[in-house]
């Protein structure tokens, strides 16, 4: 194992890569402990104790909510932005011409997106400013100082943003999932020393603390089996004479993943959900707002059954627009190739796409119950310091080893072993 440690670095572009990554989440890290000025710490704080739809979008920026840094928005407004643009995709005709135009097309969606994200940050960052303003958490009012927290708070979303995109191209794995991946790692150490306190001074019962270490490693387990299976379809090429040669005659297989769409299909969830529950939590004077911010609380109910839904809804809808069974189809047909006892064609798009269908069925079903599993284990071990399991649980693992796969490439290519035994 240490041998494979040590061939990582003897790679120059392998290595390059990783330290980048390591450099752009050093910045990540720092940036997220600069605060900004004027903010009561104290009433900051007894916020963020109360729970609720804040502590989970703390989550996502890694802690930089509640120290309220220049990082506070965090990566989802760029995510939120992605998830509108994509599901405008099948709705608005240039969006729709633009994800056909191939490399060209993608620049153009990617740049919408970037100018959409500005906007919502400017319009979280208003939500945000305004409400600390009312509840008394800002030490210093007044437009102009709201007005410059609204434009630190949206430079360090499109820093971020930037920063992403920077180690997508340069650096390891995908820039965005990682800063979300280093986010929630942060925020491990204290929530294991805090459970170990209470499990020393007796208020975790020791039964209920071994039952969740004992569940932990069944459930990584399961994600990681989940996020690596396939379902293979065999192929079979038929022989062609060109010239001289002989070609084809060989078998091979389609391999559908289990889990096509990875972990999007939790953060666009939880982005989509983050995104009502935030414009209600900011009108808690109205009755309705109230109702619906304590509704759409993480944790409670209605949030559970909703964000089950959307997890399903966007697995199918990613694995759409990311695996296409006609071009599939037409590609084995074009070049020899048919599934065994299928005819080419119209009946080759339907079977794979059927298979497809009850594949990434069970899939998002696991996401799903994956995903509200920590409020299961909270009741069941009544230990709340350490929330374990759902999305942080998805987005750590199916990051872990979206970049370790990565690494694998880069090292196979170049005639090292990797990682991942076959």
């Amino acid at each position: 194992m240490f041998e494979k440690f040590r061939n990582l670095f003897k790679i120059p572009d392998l290595r390059k890569r990783i330290y980048f990554t390591l450099a752009m989440i050093v910045i990540v890290r720092l940036g997220s402990h600069l605060p900004l000025p004027g903010v009561d710490k104290g009433a900051l704080a007894n916020i963020f104790a109360q729970g609720g739809i804040l502590g989970f979008m703390d989550l996502f920026a890694g802690g930089a909510l509640s120290r309220f840094s220049i990082f506070a928005l965090g990566i989802m407004p760029y995510i939120s932005a992605s998830i509108i643009i994509n599901l405008l995709t099948a709705v608005v005709p240039m969006l729709e011409r633009w994800a056909k135009e191939g490399e060209e097309g993608r620049n153009k969606m990617t740049k919408a997106t970037r100018y959409f994200t500005v906007l919502l940050a400017i319009i979280q960052a208003f939500a945000i400013s305004s409400w600390l303003q009312n509840m008394g958490v800002l030490m210093v009012s007044g437009i102009i100082f709201q007005f410059l927290l609204i434009i630190t708070l949206t430079a360090g979303t499109c820093f971020l943003m930037w920063l992403g995109e920077q180690i997508t191209d340069f650096g390891i794995g995908n820039g965005i999932s990682i800063i979300i991946f280093v986010g929630i790692i942060a925020r491990m150490p204290s929530q294991i020393i805090q459970t170990i306190k209470l499990l020393q001074i007796g208020e975790i019962n020791i039964i209920a603390f071994v039952s969740l270490l004992l569940i932990s490693v069944i459930v990584v387990g399961g994600v990681i089996a989940i996020q690596k299976g396939q379902r293979r379809i065999p192929v079979q090429y038929a022989k062609r004479v060109i010239g001289r040669k002989m070609y084809g005659g060989q078998g091979t297989f389609i391999p559908l993943r289990v889990n096509q769409a990875g972990v999007i299909p939790i953060i666009f969830a939880s982005a989509l959900l983050m995104f009502p529950a935030t414009i209600a939590q900011f009108f808690q004077n109205l009755a309705f707002m109230g109702a619906l911010s304590e509704a759409l609380s993480p944790g409670k109910p209605l949030y559970l059954i909703l964000y089950s839904i959307l997890i399903i809804v966007f697995t199918f809808f990613y694995s759409a627009i990311t695996f296409n069974p006609a071009n599939m189809a037409d590609n084995m047909k074009k070049y020899g190739g048919f599934i065994p006892g299928i005819r080419p064609g119209k009946n080759t798009t339907a079977y794979i796409d059927h298979i497809m269908t009850r594949v990434t069925l069970s899939g998002a079903i696991f996401l799903a119950v994956i995903a509200i599993l920590p409020n299961i284990l909270i009741k069941v071990t009544g230990i709340t310091t350490f929330y374990f399991g759902g999305t942080s649980l998805l987005i750590m693992v199916g990051v872990a080893l979206e970049t370790v796969t990565q690494i694998e490439s880069h090292m196979l290519m170049r005639h090292y072993e990797g990682f991942i035994r076959k």
